[in-house]
């Protein structure tokens, strides 16, 4: 059984900063899995899970005014605001560009996406990359951070409210002050432990400074936004945007391990969604991306929309994205349901 993990090949980028074609067989092992020991809801709640319940469900409450303030102009805000953080900052930063190196960026662009995705509301990119990797390295067992195997609600959402058990699955061997993780209300951590497995970011200066002031970027955009345009502007560029953004990436983790097709043999319970793919920026194209998970793109067929690809690919044209990655014909031929050869993507 194939299991995509996620050690990506370092690769040095092409003259013409041409596409690099990858073929990634090499498989490890399955490790041990270990059983969250207490039951979701029987669960006592820490301060965090709390904490972090809140803040998610007062921003769904907030929806309920949406329809009431109303106007063009909070609507094209954050429709423009969705593509920004949506796109830039959750697509192409946080999951291609960070959590897989599927292609480079100056630091200077690097940096300014990531902080796109900031406004996402889903986790510093520590916080956030930390866990993706893990799902990828263990997707679809019990140590898979959010899988439907446990339920669906607990794949969608109900995972970021029980942070003990995300701490054992993410990073057991990791331990930190609790009581001065929960004094500090800028920071939101959705796991207690201190994360092993994103040390190439640690190291970088921008992302430890986003890690400890993480709600002060939410509430300066708050403010942004309301000085703006009043209400309308706080409700609809705030509380719907993010709400928007949130149930659409989520529905990759869910939706798009139950319902959809499997042209590849990945051994796990991805699937492609046409749906989820264009809620999504492109990431529905899901059992693609599990199949080839170092690709920078994931709609491999043409009629795959996948917008996030479009932006890369036009960075590369223009020169700012380099070393981007392709999965090889030689690779996706060995992954194919029908064992069929794939024909090039270009």
């Amino acid at each position: 059984m194939h299991r995509l993990l996620l050690a990506e090949k370092e690769v040095k980028p092409h003259e013409g900063h041409k596409p690099l074609v990858m073929d990634e067989s090499k498989q490890e092992e399955p490790k041990k899995m270990v059983k969250p020991p207490r039951s979701f809801w029987r669960r006592n709640w820490t301060t965090l899970d709390k904490r972090v319940a809140y803040i998610i469900l007062f921003v769904h409450l907030l929806c309920i005014f949406a329809p009431f303030q109303f106007n063009w102009s909070a609507f094209r805000v954050t429709v423009a605001l969705i593509v920004i953080t949506g796109l830039f900052g959750m697509t192409i930063s946080y999951h291609r560009n960070l959590a897989h190196k599927s292609f480079q960026l100056p630091k200077w662009l690097e940096y300014s996406f990531a902080y796109c995705g900031v406004h996402c509301l889903q986790g510093d990119p520590l916080d956030w990359v930390s866990t993706h990797r893990c799902h990828h390295q263990f997707v679809d067992s019990e140590k898979d951070p959010h899988s439907p195997i446990n339920g669906f609600w607990i794949s969608h959402m109900m995972w970021l409210f029980d942070s003990y058990t995300l701490t054992n699955k993410v990073c057991p061997k990791y331990s930190s002050d609790l009581k001065k993780i929960e004094r500090n209300m800028f920071v939101i951590f959705t796991k207690h432990g201190k994360p092993d497995n994103v040390g190439d970011l640690e190291k970088q200066r921008f992302y430890r400074f986003i890690h400890k002031t993480y709600m002060l970027h939410h509430l300066a955009l708050a403010i942004i936004l309301y000085s703006i345009g009043g209400v309308p502007f706080f409700i609809w560029g705030m509380c719907v945007r993010i709400v928007a953004v949130f149930h659409s990436t989520f529905m990759v983790n869910s939706v798009c391990h139950i319902w959809g097709k499997q042209p590849w043999r990945t051994g796990d319970l991805s699937r492609n969604n046409w749906l989820v793919g264009l809620t999504s920026f492109g990431e529905g194209w899901h059992n693609n991306h599990h199949a080839f998970s170092y690709s920078a793109r994931l709609g491999l067929e043409w009629w795959q929309l996948d917008a996030g690809w479009y932006v890369i690919k036009f960075l590369q044209v223009i020169g700012l994205a380099t070393n981007v990655k392709l999965p090889s014909p030689t690779h996706m031929q060995s992954l194919a349901m029908d064992h069929k050869p794939k024909d090039k993507l270009f």
